[in-house]
């Protein structure tokens, strides 16, 4: 029986004259879709109910306080020494035969 009673009167408009789509598609002032903007007269009121109740629920996304992003530390990449070197990578085992080509 509600829905029958609101069908006496019509569902007003909810532009409140911004008039201006953002990135999304959505008008800067009422949040309806350019579909709902331009076919406002020819919906049902009970369609009418729900475009405004979708407006509403767009306002309160668009208004949220913004997630705050964790940001992890990059890590400190450091580069290694050509003169530090680890024990396990010198070849320790060195003979006389290593230096034959070497002259002074």
């Amino acid at each position: 029986m509600k829905d029958l009673q609101l069908d006496f009167f019509d569902v007003p408009s909810p532009c409140r004259g911004v008039c201006k789509s953002d990135d999304r598609g959505y008008c800067q002032g009422c949040f309806r879709t350019r579909q709902e903007r331009f076919g406002w007269l020819e919906f049902s009121n009970m369609e009418k109910q729900r475009i405004i109740k979708l407006c509403l629920q767009r306002e309160k996304r668009r208004n949220a306080p913004k997630k705050a992003v964790p940001v992890e530390p990059e890590p400190v990449q450091v580069q290694p020494s050509l003169l530090d070197h680890e024990v396990s990578q010198i070849d320790s085992n060195v003979d006389a035969n290593d230096f034959d080509d070497f002259e002074l």
